[in-house]
């Protein structure tokens, strides 16, 4: 979900061939837009944020809304003492007639800096509300004046009592960077528990070239973005196994872009940014037709 802040965004994912229905079912979104938008505007500007709708098409199911998947995301921020920022917010099911399972998760992210801003300290938790046995972490920490930055992703028993005592680490990694003659260059070793799993992403930027490399015992995946001039850039990217992906971004302007992902013998997808408006399209390259391909529109709605 988009999580900016006083934006409502329709996410619809659609098959090409039912674009007439699309047009028709807008019509109908748009009231349900229009009902969320009159619920809020009484409220004191500093109160909260607006809530955010995000309606999905499933399977181009157009006939009712059985195919629609409806949530509400609201969140919101404000500074405790001892310059503490919170962030809070909840996720809701705009389609159940059940109460109980109305709320989907719920979130909160405490960050505070220290000494003069060199150290900087966040965590967040989140609850599936329909399974609330658990908590899950995020554990963000940074050394800004040694440019090192820590994360570390876990769970821990929902109990207040047994919080503290069963917390489970499930992926840890850090990134240092470092500079060299005007050049950035990052290592980022991760390692993931639950798979034991262990890789390690090295990054050198050096002006228009960014060359990204992505290593483990099994695995080896090399990208080498090139920007060619103020409006263009391609990425090539070789895995081991000798596969090739090859993505061309093209700027169109202010808050505008293409991005076209050539996965040979695999698929071509698009991403198109016009301002409020992304669209994602998919084209299969296994099939003989394009019955596959799909197309995911989404639309940010302020008000």
């Amino acid at each position: 979900a988009d999580h900016r802040e006083g934006a409502n965004t329709i996410s619809i994912s659609v098959l090409e061939r039912d674009k007439m229905k699309l047009i028709k079912l807008l019509s109908t979104v748009s009231l349900s837009i229009a009902g969320v938008s009159g619920a809020g505007a009484g409220a004191p500007a500093a109160a909260s944020t607006r809530p955010q709708l995000s309606i999905t098409i499933r399977d181009g199911n157009f006939t009712d809304f059985d195919g629609l998947e409806p949530t509400i995301t609201w969140e919101n921020s404000q500074q405790l003492p001892q310059e503490v920022d919170l962030r809070y917010g909840i996720d809701l099911s705009a389609k159940t007639t059940n109460l109980a399972s109305l709320p989907r998760r719920i979130w909160g992210r405490a960050s505070r800096k220290f000494a003069a801003d060199r150290f900087s300290l966040s965590t967040r938790l989140d609850m599936d509300v329909q399974r609330m046995d658990r908590v899950a972490f995020q554990i963000d920490a940074a050394d800004n004046d040694n440019d090192l930055k820590l994360t570390m992703f876990g769970s821990a028993a929902a109990s207040l009592k047994r919080f503290a005592t069963s917390p489970r680490v499930s992926h840890i990694e850090f990134t240092k960077g470092f500079d060299n003659d005007g050049n950035r260059i990052t290592v980022n070793p991760r390692y993931n528990v639950d798979y034991d799993h262990m890789d390690v992403v090295m990054t050198y930027d050096a002006d228009d070239t960014l060359i990204s490399v992505t290593a483990s015992k099994d695995d080896q995946v090399v990208t080498i973005s090139q920007q060619l001039n103020d409006e263009n850039m391609i990425s090539p990217t070789i895995s081991r196994d000798g596969s090739l992906t090859l993505a061309w971004d093209r700027k169109l302007g202010d808050h505008n872009s293409v991005r076209t992902t050539l996965n040979p013998n695999r698929s071509v997808e698009v991403e198109w940014k016009d301002e409020a408006w992304t669209a994602n399209v998919n084209f299969p390259m296994e099939e003989d037709s394009m019955k596959g391909a799909t197309v995911h529109i989404k639309r940010d709605v302020r008000f």
